[in-house]
């Protein structure tokens, strides 16, 4: 039976690659002789895709430094990824897990980090039940399978997704009909399943947490049907790791009762410690019971964004969901949470062997993550340099490119915005960058509208690299791009999420962007100059001769509206540079933009 991909690429994470060695229309060819394709060479920074317009003229000088930067100055997060041909070559890729209980085919989309799910269709068939005691795969369920991996294999022939990586796990490689039902897909569908082993199984699921995780560090645990496999991952590796057969479906059929199964995943988990060394640090839950356990906690904790990438829980508390769930009616935790019958059934057995995970490995927090074995097919994939970017800000790129009025906007906004914020940690500053690429792509809502459409994208967009306080900073920094006031609106329970002063912080970016945004419809940088003297709460706007002309009314009482977020005196310079309005209500400030 097969226990890895075959032909991985020299350099690859693992010598079991996986679907990097399948030439396709979706992929780069990665070749069968032991030696890699080349790979296109990377068009000069800046330069414009194949038929489009040429730059309008060079980059604007950075109010922050004074001097004219280059495309790859805009450090830390360098050139566009998708203006790269070898990088467009992942724009559409197509993956299926054969899991022990469920049947997931996804295709993702759009040349960015962060993944985009052009696709997603999954079938519970349950084909790894009762697995334990026939030694077989369930009939009804590798029937289901069948006809799931059919249709699959004709979608993918519509979306010119051809051929699709298709990987099967614990069920398939464990039975003793398994390499019949390989056999068996092939002759009905054409699609070669990989049957991969418990090793591989943990690599791909680590290398899913940290396409959208980059910065991840701790034991990655993902619970399946029949098998529950932990890696651990660090600086953006993976390491040591392990496979347990700690799946529900196998745990259903121990005999004894909860006290043997208790006893049994005990001394499992204390081998998996000795084994992987646990020292009390992060663990990121991935698999479809891990995540309604998450939503379930949200739902006892009254949690206000049902998002569950980056949902963090602390032990204790965890361990109250794990009686309330144990206490609370099934029929009603499925109605409060819209989970099905075939997942909630096995929700119990998943609680206890997370509890025993708590009480054996003594994590100091427990976090969800969305991404796992599938999106590890698709890093795989993905060349070195693109797992190297910040997926939040290749994300927010393409979605500027794709949507907003004037690509390219974005960062000569945030370049005039930077006086405001010299000396800004990393991790706020990628997020005022990501504010600045999203400010204009919901131009299309209605503008009574928009405001909570910036607010409702940002908090619940499929994301990488962005936590459940970013999420909020980011989506009311947008709120205020569009709107002066927060009050009065159905997203202010989220605000609780930020402390006072993130959300005054977001409330600065907000008016920022939405005096800069107005202020100049090709470079603000060209119209002026912002001056921001903390110390003094002075902000000054130097205006040069074409900034004169552009800084009306409305741009003037927008100016006023930041120096009041700022707490600060606003003066304005030039020739002929007028006094600056002070806001007076929606009148003040409105326009149609």
């Amino acid at each position: 039976m097969t226990k890895g991909l075959p032909d991985a690429p020299p350099g690859a994470a693992s010598s079991q690659a996986t679907a990097a060695a399948a030439p396709s229309a979706a992929m780069p060819d990665a070749g069968t002789s032991g030696q890699s394709t080349p790979e296109p060479s990377t068009p000069e920074p800046g330069a414009p895709e194949p038929g489009a317009p040429a730059p309008r003229r060079p980059a604007a000088p950075s109010p922050a430094t004074g001097h004219r930067p280059a495309e790859e100055d805009w450090e830390p997060f360098g050139p566009a990824l998708f203006q790269d041909e070898s990088t467009r070559a992942l724009s559409r890729v197509g993956v299926v897990d054969v899991g022990s209980n469920s049947v997931r085919m996804v295709v993702f989309d759009g040349a960015a980090r962060s993944p985009a799910y052009f696709y997603n269709e999954k079938i519970m068939c349950g084909l790894g039940k009762g697995l334990v005691e026939t030694g077989r795969l369930n009939p009804e369920g590798r029937r289901r399978a069948l006809v799931a991996l059919r249709r699959f294999a004709l979608l993918a022939r519509g979306m010119g997704v051809e051929p699709l990586t298709v990987v099967a796990t614990a069920a398939t490689r464990e039975a003793e009909d398994g390499p019949e039902f390989q056999e068996e897909i092939l002759r009905e569908t054409g699609l070669r399943l990989h049957v991969i082993d418990g090793d591989e199984e943990a690599r791909l699921s680590a290398q899913g947490v940290l396409l959208g995780w980059p910065d991840a560090k701790g034991l990655v645990c993902d619970i399946g049907g029949n098998s529950m496999e932990l890696a651990r991952i660090g600086d953006g590796k993976v390491g040591k790791r392990v496979s347990t057969p700690l799946g529900p479906f196998r745990l259903t059929q121990l005999p004894g009762g909860p006290k043997k199964r208790k006893d049994h995943i005990d001394r499992i988990l204390k081998d998996v410690g000795r084994t992987i060394r646990s020292t009390g640090e992060r663990i990121y839950l991935v698999g479809g019971s891990w995540r309604v356990i998450a939503r379930l906690d949200m739902e006892r904790r009254n949690y206000p964004l049902l998002v569950l990438h980056e949902y963090r829980m602390k032990p204790d508390a965890l361990l109250d969901t794990l009686d309330w769930i144990a206490a609370s009616d099934p029929a009603v935790l499925r109605a409060r949470t819209g989970t099905s019958a075939e997942r909630m059934e096995l929700v119990p057995i998943a609680c206890e062997v997370l509890r025993e995970l708590i009480r054996v490995l003594k994590p100091r927090e427990i976090d969800v993550s969305a991404y796992g074995i599938r999106e590890g097919l698709l890093y795989e994939q993905m060349p070195e340099r693109l797992r190297a970017r910040d997926p939040l800000i290749e994300a927010a790129r393409m979605t500027e490119h794709s949507q907003a009025r004037v690509p390219g906007f974005g960062k000569k906004l945030f370049e005039f915005l930077m006086p405001l914020f010299q000396g800004t940690a990393h991790q706020r500053l990628r997020l005022i960058k990501t504010a600045c690429l999203l400010h204009d792509t919901t131009w299309r809502a209605h503008p009574d509208y928009r405001a909570e459409a910036c607010f409702d994208n940002a908090t619940r967009a499929n994301l990488g690299g962005l936590d459940h306080q970013g999420r909020v900073f980011l989506g009311l920094a947008l709120l205020h791009r569009y709107k002066n006031s927060r009050s009065g609106n159905r997203m202010t329970p989220l605000f609780r999420l930020l402390s006072d002063e993130d959300i005054r912080q977001a409330e600065v970016l907000g008016k920022a962007m939405r005096f800069g945004a107005m202020f100049s419809a090709a470079d603000p940088a060209r119209a002026g100059r912002l001056v921001w003297q903390p110390k003094k709460k002075t902000l000054g706007l130097e205006l040069t001769e074409e900034g004169e002309g552009l800084f009306g009314e409305v741009s003037q009482a927008r100016f006023a509206s930041l120096a009041v977020a700022l707490k600060a005196q606003a003066r304005v310079t030039g020739p002929k540079a007028p006094k600056p309005k002070a806001p007076r209500g929606r009148a003040a400030g409105a326009a149609t933009e």
